[in-house]
């Protein structure tokens, strides 16, 4: 039968906070540049004013079979609904004045498939080399061969990392989680 990446499946486990994100809160960006499915790199730390950076473990493809036990590790599945939750809620972070970017370890290429076909209206920057994740050392967790980052969202005004939203569940929740956050933080 096949996977419905757009569906979170009942009963998965619930991601504890460790304390891996904690040290997030006030670093300042990495003054790097990603690749980005729109074509271009993009200077993370160099984005001024408000900005949502959502990192993700890495979305499924149509007809490709997730690692196994991807359902069993707890916060890794649920990338495509995340992805689509920030795109439904993209026109309304923009008027409260953020920018939105995903963040992956997967190519520039992968992630560029899954862009058009979820029609994401932002980019989505490969962190293949784990440059961003080194700097302010993000959390991950590694399945079937492969270092994937947890699931954390940065808030960033003006290069520093403003607010953190780490662990985050189900996935598809977080989106509302930063709108939240920026209404009550103007």
């Amino acid at each position: 039968m096949p996977i419905n990446l757009n569906q979170l499946p009942d009963n998965l486990p619930v991601p504890l906070d460790d304390g891996a994100a904690g040290h997030l809160r006030g670093l300042m960006l990495p003054q790097i540049s990603l690749q980005s499915t729109q074509g271009k790199d993009i200077a993370i730390g160099g984005i001024a004013g408000r900005m949502v950076i959502y990192c993700y473990p890495m979305t499924g493809q149509p007809g490709v079979a997730l690692p196994d036990g991807w359902d069993e590790i707890p916060g890794a599945r649920g990338c495509t609904p995340q992805n689509c939750a920030f795109r439904d809620h993209y026109q309304e972070l923009q008027a409260l004045g953020a920018e939105v970017i995903g963040l992956s370890v997967q190519s520039t290429e992968y992630q560029r498939e899954m862009a058009e076909r979820l029609h994401l209206p932002f980019p989505v920057v490969s962190d293949i080399n784990y440059q961003f994740q080194k700097a302010l050392n993000l959390p991950t967790f590694v399945t079937a061969g492969m270092t994937l980052l947890k699931r954390v969202t940065l808030i960033v005004n003006a290069g520093v990392i403003e607010a953190v939203h780490y662990p985050i569940f189900p996935s598809d929740s977080d989106a509302k989680w930063v709108t939240n956050y920026l209404k009550n933080h103007p």
